[in-house]
């Protein structure tokens, strides 16, 4: 399986895991892959003691770290982070505010305790330079990643004068050949199948199409691969390696309560939805009394990002640390993709590695039977 991509990063198998749980990153690292860990909602100080463990667990292979600069949002030009985030949540209308507030009442989410009032989020470049530095201090993180967009000049410059490389992820063809022109290293390629922000092209017409526009640019797949077959599937259309979320969520190394990882188990392919009730822009999750609430014509319209991620984020957490108590699940943020349907049991990172390489082979292998010269 091992790819020119692969072989510039120096991992064993192109298999690239985005996760918000540090013992998910090191674990794919450790089975051959490497994990990403999504930073948007760490504060410097979170960020540095996760990295500050990563390095010691994760012996010596690499990773990388996911952030979060869209190319428009409420507050852009801002460079005091601090002043940023009173501004935007100064911004907030009082009705979305009452609205939020009375779906998690009307749900039985247990408050928030008021000793621990920190919002972290960082949808901003003021924000994600701070990462973005941190990041640079270790040896061991190889890759940055944008999740929204091309990334500033000025931080495309930073990483590739430390020696690393960068890309993005890309929904839509134009933000690849953005991507490309804009002198990044890789670009992940996200069909609609996707949890989280997504386009609405669907992976296999997207996949090709960006392999040939942004050539020889190495492209990574993402959006609805959970099996060996879809990585097979992928890989035969020109891409260099795949990128997995989803697949993680139910790890028995991820970050999940009971009740949580019981609604990704339960739930089918057809129960997630795309929706801008949680950050602002269109992500798709697990559908529920949240997310259709927000769609009626009765209610406040979801606020542009990341307004509206400022307002939810109480809503984010409360239901992630209460996931059992009332009816947390009916206002919870679960961001997954359509693979959700496939995710019916807890598997270790290590096992989940081993049987995606395995049913690759297989794939490879009745391929191969079928016209075998």
């Amino acid at each position: 399986m091992q790819t020119e991509f692969c072989k510039q990063l120096g991992v064993e198998v192109p298999i690239f895991a985005f996760t918000h749980c540090r013992d998910v990153v090191v674990e794919v690292s450790k089975a051959g892959g490497i994990g990403v860990l999504g930073a948007v909602g760490f504060s410097h100080a979170q960020l540095k003691e996760e990295l500050d463990w990563i390095d010691e667990h994760i012996g010596d292979h690499i990773y990388g770290v996911d952030t979060a600069i869209p190319q428009k949002y409420e507050g852009q030009g801002e460079t005091d982070p601090d002043k940023l985030v009173e501004m935007l949540k100064a911004a907030i209308p009082e009705q979305h505010r009452e609205f939020a507030n009375k779906l998690l009442a009307d749900h039985g989410v247990p408050e928030w305790p008021e000793q621990d009032d920190e919002v972290t989020l960082s949808f901003s470049e003021a924000q994600a330079q701070v990462l973005v530095d941190e990041a640079l201090t270790r040896p061991k993180c190889r890759m940055i990643v944008n999740a929204l967009g091309t990334p500033p000049a000025a931080i495309v410059e930073q990483v590739h004068q430390s020696g690393r490389l960068i890309g993005a992820l890309a929904g839509r063809l134009k933000h690849g050949i953005n991507h490309k022109n804009a002198g990044l290293d890789f670009i992940v390629c996200q069909g609609s199948e996707g949890g989280g922000h997504a386009g609405e092209v669907t992976s296999i017409i997207l996949w090709p199409q960006m392999v040939d526009a942004v050539a020889p640019l190495p492209v990574l797949a993402a959006g609805g691969i959970g099996n060996g077959r879809q990585i097979m599937a992928a890989m035969s259309m020109g891409v260099q390696g795949v990128w997995l979320g989803s697949r993680w969520l139910n790890s028995s190394e991820a970050h999940a309560e009971p009740a949580q990882r019981e609604s990704y188990m339960k739930a089918t392919s057809e129960d997630t939805v795309r929706s801008r009730s949680f950050t602002g822009k269109t992500a798709r999750m697990l559908k529920n009394e949240w997310t259709e609430a927000w769609e009626r014509d009765d209610t406040p319209d979801p606020l542009p990002m990341p307004l509206q991620g400022y307002l939810s984020f109480d809503a984010q957490r409360r239901t992630h640390r209460y996931a059992g108590v009332g009816d947390c699940q009916k206002v919870a943020f679960n961001p997954v993709g359509q693979i959700v349907g496939e995710i019916n049991e807890i598997e270790s990172c290590r096992d989940i590695m081993m049987r995606l390489m395995t049913e690759y082979s297989e794939a490879y292998d009745r391929l191969h039977a079928i016209n075998p010269e």
